[in-house]
Formats: C-alpha cells, sequence, structure tokens
C-alpha cells in the first residue's frame, strides 16, 4: 500500500506574497462595502470559510446568512485572488519543485491536498506557480468543506485514499499547529515544516512527529515520507 501525502498549500509548498489576503479585503469591500474587514481576523493554518465568517459575524451578517453569503463571497474573491497573483511576489518554498518532482516519480506515493483554501483559490495558486501537474484532479479537502481544519483533513483523506487506507498510511505537511492538530485527530502522521511563523522548536512542541527548517533536503524529506508510520 504506498503512503499518502496531504499537503497545506500556503507557507508549506508555496509563498503568495499576501494575495489571498489581498483578494479577500478586495472581494469584502466589494460586497459589503468595508475595506478591513480582515484586520483583526487571523489566518495563519485556518479554512478560508472560518476566516471569512468571523469576518463576517463581525461586521453584524446573520449566521443564518452565512450558507449563502459564502457562496457569494467565494464568487468575488476568486476573480480579485487571480488579479492579487498578478500584483504581488511570491515563491516557491525552498526545495519543493525538486521534492515534488522526486516524490511524483515514485509508484509508493500518492499525493493531494489538505489545505484551508477554497479548492478554486487552493487550484489557482498552484497553476500560477507552475506545481499543479503534480495534485491531478486536486484531489484532497479544502476549505469550503468545513470550518474545521480537522474535518477537511478527514475528508481529504477518504478521498485520497478511496476508503482504502486509514490515517496511518497518511502524511499531513503543514507549517502550523492547526496542521499538527488536524493530522493526528485522523490517526495520521504529523510532518512540520516551519516555513511560516512558528519555529522547529514549536511545531515539535504542540506534537510535530516530526518537523524541519524546509524541506529542501529532498532525499530526507521523501525518506521520512515513505517511512512515516503514525
Amino acid at each position: 500500500m504506498p503512503s499518502y501525502v496531504l499537503w497545506d498549500i500556503d507557507n508549506t509548498l508555496l509563498y503568495t506574497g499576501g494575495a489571498g489576503s489581498l483578494g479577500m479585503r478586495r472581494a469584502f469591500n466589494d460586497l459589503y462595502g468595508v475595506d478591513d474587514a480582515f484586520g483583526r481576523v487571523e489566518f495563519s493554518g485556518r479554512t478560508d470559510t472560518a476566516i471569512f465568517a468571523d469576518a463576517a459575524h463581525a461586521c453584524g451578517i446573520e449566521p443564518e446568512r452565512m450558507g449563502g453569503e459564502l457562496v457569494r463571497f467565494l464568487d468575488a474573491y476568486i476573480p480579485h485572488l487571480q488579479m492579487a497573483l498578478q500584483e504581488v511576489e511570491g515563491k516557491l518554498m525552498p526545495g519543493i519543485g525538486k521534492l515534488l518532482e522526486a516524490l511524483d516519480a515514485r509508484d509508493d506515493v500518492v499525493m493531494g491536498l489538505g489545505t484551508g483554501n477554497f479548492r478554486r483559490g487552493g487550484e489557482m495558486k498552484l497553476v500560477h506557480y507552475g506545481i499543479d501537474r503534480y495534485f491531478p484532479g486536486f484531489v484532497g479537502g479544502f476549505g469550503e468543506d468545513s470550518p474545521s481544519r480537522d474535518e477537511v483533513v478527514r475528508l481529504a483523506i477518504e478521498r485520497l485514499t478511496e476508503g482504502r487506507a486509514n490515517g496511518d498510511r497518511v502524511v499531513v505537511v503543514g507549517d502550523t499547529p492547526h496542521d499538527i492538530a488536524a493530522a493526528h485527530a485522523n490517526g495520521a502522521f504529523a510532518f512540520g515544516v516551519a516555513t511560516g511563523r512558528n519555529p522547529v522548536d514549536e511545531l515539535l512542541a504542540c506534537g510535530a512527529d516530526v518537523a524541519l527548517a524546509s524541506l529542501d533536503d529532498v532525499d530526507r524529506v521523501v525518506s521520512i515520507i515513505v517511512h512515516a508510520t503514525a
């Protein structure tokens, strides 16, 4: 049975230079006339649904309207994200291009996504940075699936493995304590990478099975992934 790898996107695979938050701010302003609705909202490691819900609640949108407003917001956000990706400078994280190539070449590794991004937004980011080919079909769990990262990862495991594997054959790679917690909530191996705001010691302290400063040592990372057991 192969090892299944679920990737977080922002600050794990790539850094957009803030394109996502810029696109969200502009979309919210278009819909509701509030220029800085996300100024006090935490983004790191959270789902886009939860991020939108915090801003919407602060601006007085009633809970019973949230489902419909989320759909409206997503439709407004996508074109703004496309524009923002062209405006700001981002990059792939260290080693990611070679690492994805190495993992993709193996018959014993299957890759998918476990991300807080809305599906269309995550796909747009991967296309923009030229790594979408490693995720055919964009299989995984996404921000519109649930406000809960634990639930997003649960659905990602179900979809990627097609029900053939439990979490003990899954490696969740991410840069925040939310990724670590979601991995363990689903019985998966938690692989932390300190390319976001949390350093290695913090990721280990919150339960990462392994944590590295970056993923640029491709051989080492591949070895960890293929031999990982939760």
